[in-house]
């Protein structure tokens, strides 16, 4: 008797380059592995942080932008542009999430005091509070969507990771080619 789960494919990924496999051989299809698992996951992630994202009416941009001013410390404001350093957005994209987080009420904006030209992002107490909360919430998700690993697993993972993105942020230094 034959057991049929030998041949079928683990995942949407092994089964995509099965068929690749099949129609051109000559390629090396390897590297699909990992990036395709990669692409993969960071979807199903995604959608795992945008329902906590969504119970506080938040997108993930605005969340970003309300935890990067919560992490400046108090006075809990920045320049958009240092927000958007922060966030790794554009200055366009960042005025557009500083619009709707203002009109919802969780920042403001003034002039700066050093440069009347240039202005400052500032967290509301109402911005504070529900960032608070839904940080705490984000963190416990995060935690959640970790433990289907082992810690040991969590561990090497990370540092595989951290390894193989800091050798793409930065090519030319050691450990990068």
């Amino acid at each position: 008797m034959v057991c049929m789960e030998q041949h079928q494919p683990l995942d949407r990924v092994a089964a995509i380059q099965a068929e690749w496999r099949r129609e051109r051989p000559d390629v090396d299809i390897t590297p699909q592995g990992a990036i395709g698992r990669l692409h993969r996951l960071a979807d199903r992630l995604t959608e795992e942080l945008s329902l906590v994202y969504g119970r506080y009416g938040l997108c993930e941009g605005e969340f970003d932008v309300l935890c990067a001013l919560r992490r400046a410390g108090d006075p809990y404001e920045r320049a958009p542009g240092e927000l958007a350093t922060h966030t790794m957005v554009t200055t366009g994209a960042m005025t557009k999430r500083i619009d709707r987080l203002e009109r919802a009420g969780l920042v403001t904006r003034r002039r700066s005091d050093d440069d009347q030209r240039g202005r400052i992002v500032a967290l509301t107490g109402p911005g504070r509070e529900l960032i608070d909360r839904a940080f705490t919430d984000h963190m416990r998700n995060e935690r959640h969507l970790l433990d289907l690993l082992t810690p040991e697993e969590a561990e090497s993972l990370e540092g595989l990771l951290t390894a193989w993105l800091s050798r793409m942020e930065n090519p030319h230094h050691p450990g990068g080619e």
